[in-house]
């Protein structure tokens, strides 16, 4: 009864002009939001394409700057090479001026600054020299090394003269701890000529009372003079020998201290470069050091 009934007054409520209406509504409502989705696509768009411009913009501007920065690069290393060769000639002829004693005189009020720079300029060399096999590729000739030889060259010289001795004792326990610091960090066989300009301004240095007791004290003086006579390069083991023989005066003069005690105390190396040595000045100071020892404590050196 009940179907019958739909179907007798569904016609009369549901007729065509309520179905077209709502077909309308339908198709207008979907036709609203296609508008709305394709207005979005094309602002999604926009911004895509906005955003790819300017990556575009950002990578081109970092290509400049790629650019740029290996430019500055070229130019920094230009002008370290620069700087490095002026400093090396600059420092060259100082070292060359400080041999004579008036020199040393003229510059003596300047020269902590000098000294500052100096210690500095070791340190830093010493620690980029990172092994042998770097070392061994170094240029001889780089005007790198040619700048710390004639700084270590010139404190040399300062401290050959007598009122430079008494100033460096006094006044530059840094650079002197520096000298010793970086001898300990210098490996066997690497740039020996560095080796025996600051073992020949510590021999200088230990030439003045005040500044033998300074020396003296740092504490690991005794291992590393054992350690450089274990180097290969004769002129450094001959160096090493001068500095303990300044060593050995002290004891001489105040009373045996510890060196005699030093169980590494290198005896049997010291007696090879006196008797085995093809350094005729070498075989001479090691035969020299051997006799002091054996003045201090005889039935310890035969």
């Amino acid at each position: 009864t009940e179907v019958m009934q739909l179907r007798e007054f569904l016609p009369k409520v549901v007729n065509g002009d309520l179905i077209e209406m709502l077909q309308k509504a339908l198709k207008e409502r979907l036709g609203q939001e296609q508008e709305q989705l394709r207005q979005e696509c094309l602002h999604l768009r926009s911004r895509l394409d906005a955003a790819q411009s300017e990556c575009q913009k950002e990578r081109e501007e970092k290509l400049v700057l790629r650019e740029q920065l290996w430019e500055s690069r070229e130019q920094l290393q230009q002008q370290a090479e620069f700087c490095t060769g002026l400093g090396a000639a600059s420092c060259t002829l100082l070292w060359s001026t400080s041999s004579k004693e008036e020199a040393v005189k003229d510059i003596l009020g300047k020269l902590q600054s000098f000294l500052s720079v100096a210690g500095q300029t070791l340190e830093s060399f010493v620690k980029s020299l990172d092994g042998e096999a770097k070392a061994e590729q170094q240029d001889s000739n780089s005007h790198e090394q040619q700048f710390v030889l004639a700084l270590a060259g010139v404190v040399t010289n300062v401290a050959a003269v007598t009122c430079g001795r008494d100033y460096l004792s006094s006044s530059a326990h840094v650079l002197l701890e520096t000298l010793m610091q970086q001898l300990e960090l210098l490996k066997p066989g690497v740039f020996p000529k560095l080796k025996v300009l600051m073992l020949m301004a510590l021999y200088n240095v230990s030439i003045s009372v005040k500044g033998l007791k300074y020396i003296r004290e740092f504490p690991g003086l005794l291992s590393l003079i054992w350690t450089l006579l274990e180097d290969g390069d004769s002129e450094v083991c001959l160096h090493a020998l001068r500095l303990l023989q300044s060593v050995l005066l002290e004891e001489a003069l105040v009373g045996p201290g510890l060196l005699l005690d030093d169980p590494l105390l290198p005896l049997e190396r010291i007696r090879t470069l006196a008797t085995s040595s093809r350094h005729p000045a070498l075989r001479q100071t090691a035969q020299e050091t051997l006799d002091d020892l054996g003045s201090l404590q005889p039935h310890n050196c035969t």
